[in-house]
């Protein structure tokens, strides 16, 4: 007999999953049995928390396109989903989540682990749908993979587990009540209103000063960005989840932008009066022109994102690369190029106070900004870069320098801790032959990480191999990021007891798993650290102690948070540190402009 689970397992296949990323529980036995009889097809990947499945389901989705898939048991299994689902859903990825449930005999009856999943999903969920019947599976699995990629969103399939053991019904049968629905999805292609892009059109060509935002919905659109940003004479600013629309080779692009955004997008963005969106809803308000300077247009794929970030001149309601197309034989070169000359040159100058600031280190610790800047010039052809939640994230967006053809992803809308680790090995999974390198703060990597190596364990033959697949920790016993906005945002100063964490020899845990190891506290072998983890012939964990004093300085400092900032370091624990590293790091800024200094 097949089983209903069985034949779930068999239409997630035909829909293109490969792997499902799950954990186990009494309340998917039916669905367990499955992936042994599916023998590989798919295949049930292990990790060690449903968190963290999920967010390997997300992963998947951002690196690869695809739907990522993930599995957990009945009640505290699938809550634990829930954080990784919530990334997906902020970030706008297509991921299928399938849950299990009690039997329905017991439903509503406060039975063991019995939670209203329905409920529980809701918010979630741009779909979500219990199977009662072995009929139905058929038709709320597809509509579950139509509505995720159609949406770009998360879908939920909840089975209770009698269910699941049922005989399937493949097709359901002929009668009142029964539909039949088929695999298959095609990506639309959706174009704004033709007097919009008129007037989208009119305003670009009348601007002088254009910059461009650019987010993840611009991410098959690189020709037709490079191509209006040329006809314009404009920069390109890229928001985190945008890092690999444009390489940062390119000598107009000025990477990030915001509170960990560079001076280059910072003065592109005060200095223009024509402002182009492309496929992002970037949120800080205080980052982007103020109101009523810049005249602007904006492309979203989602009509009820569009317009919702700045006031806009057109609303342009479309994909990005259909609606570019579109624009581009409407717009007009710019023959004045004194606007993009002087992004250019904020641009180089960006880029060599990066240097300047990396190549500064404080005493016998390592800079942490030494640490992405090592890399950057190392980084190999075709890696995936994953990053988590807190100061390294600054690094990483400000200090590594995308070239083509490399992949970039973060949590950008949740900004949620943990999800750097499991994107790093979804993405392994997915490429086995593409180098992947992430960067964990200490904070994470304790959360959560450190359990993953477990996982990297259990499948060491398959994450391992010529490409490197490298876990990079900064170690500096802080919470920092969280130290630093406590600082500037709350005017409060550094709370020992609920910033500082255990030091814990990451690089000695690796090693006790079987992975390669490495620690370095000298300023001096960053680079050769680097080229030892990137030699290796097996995953590695690379330990960077790193100085906690190393303030993440904004592109400029508001007014408000100085104050705050002023006001906490008066009574921070870690005074005198911060106070010289910080004014070193703001006199090196400026010291091309000292007498007898120069640029490099």
């Amino acid at each position: 007999m097949t089983q209903v689970a069985d034949y779930v397992l068999q239409r997630l296949s035909e829909w293109g999953v490969q792997r499902v990323y799950g954990y186990p529980g009494d309340g998917i036995n039916g669905l367990l049995g499955a992936f042994d009889r599916a023998d590989g097809d798919p295949e049930f990947v292990q990790a060690r928390h449903e968190e963290m499945a999920a967010f390997m389901a997300c992963g998947h989705a951002k690196f690869t396109g695809e739907v990522g898939c993930c599995v957990a048991t009945s009640g505290p299994g699938a809550v634990h989903l829930l954080n990784g689902l919530y990334d997906a859903k902020l970030d706008h990825q297509p991921v299928v989540a399938v849950v299990g449930q009690q039997k329905r005999l017991s439903l509503g009856t406060h039975y063991q682990q019995e939670i209203a999943l329905d409920q529980l999903f809701a918010d979630v969920s741009e779909y979500c749908q219990m199977v009662v019947h072995p009929g139905q599976a058929r038709h709320v699995i597809d509509r579950a993979f139509k509505t995720a990629l159609t949406t770009r969103g998360v879908a939920t399939i909840i089975i209770p587990n009698d269910i699941q053991e049922e005989e399937a019904q493949p097709s359901p049968p002929r009668e009142h009540g029964s539909v039949f629905s088929s695999v298959g999805w095609s990506r639309p292609r959706v174009l704004p209103d033709l007097d919009e892009l008129r007037k989208a059109a009119d305003v670009l060509n009348a601007g002088n000063k254009v910059a461009m935002l650019v987010g993840q919905g611009a991410a098959n659109a690189e020709a037709e960005v490079k191509e209006v940003a040329e006809l314009l004479g404009a920069g390109v600013a890229k928001a985190l989840l945008g890092r690999q629309v444009l390489p940062d080779d390119l000598p107009y692009v000025t990477g990030p932008i915001g509170l960990l955004g560079s001076k280059a997008s910072d003065n592109m963005i005060q200095g223009c009066d024509t402002l182009l969106m492309v496929g992002s809803s970037f949120p800080y308000s205080e980052w982007l022109p103020e109101e009523g300077q810049a005249r602007s247009v904006e492309i979203d794929i989602d009509g009820r994102m569009i317009g919702i970030r700045y006031p806009m001149d057109a609303h342009l309601v479309g994909d990005s690369r259909e609606t570019l197309r579109a624009l581009i034989p409407m717009l007009q070169r710019k023959e004045d190029r004194g606007w993009r000359e002087k992004i250019e040159k904020d641009v180089r100058e960006w880029h060599d106070l990066c240097d300047r600031w990396a190549g500064e280190h404080f005493g016998k610790t390592i800079n942490p900004q030494a640490v992405a800047a090592e890399l950057s010039p190392r980084l190999p052809d075709d890696v995936i870069l994953t990053a988590d939640s807190g100061s390294g994230t600054n690094w990483w967006a400000r200090h590594l320098l995308l070239r083509d053809g490399m992949q970039a992803s973060l949590s950008g809308t949740l900004a949620t801790m943990g999800p750097g680790t499991p994107y790093a090995i979804a993405a392994r999974f997915a490429y086995p032959d593409r180098p992947v390198i992430a960067f964990i703060g200490d904070g994470a990597f304790q959360m959560n990480g450190m359990n993953e190596m477990i996982t990297v364990k259990r499948y060491l033959d398959r994450l391992s191999g010529s490409a490197p697949l490298i876990f990079c920790v900064f170690n500096n016993q802080d919470l920092n990021q969280v130290t630093w906005e406590q600082r500037a945002m709350a005017g409060d100063p550094k709370y020992p007891g609920s910033q500082e964490i255990p030091d814990v020899p990451y690089a000695a845990y690796a090693e006790l798993l079987g992975l390669k190891g490495i620690v370095c506290a000298d300023p001096k072998k960053v680079g050769s650290a680097w080229d030892e983890a990137l030699a290796a012939d097996r995953p590695v964990v690379l330990e960077f102690k790193v100085d906690a004093e190393i303030a993440p300085i904004p592109p400029h400092i508001m007014k408000d948070q100085g104050k705050k900032a002023i006001k906490a370091a008066l009574h921070d624990p870690e005074l005198t540190g911060i106070a010289t590293k910080g004014v070193r790091q703001k006199l090196t800024e400026y010291a091309e402009h000292l007498p007898g200094r120069g640029k490099k």
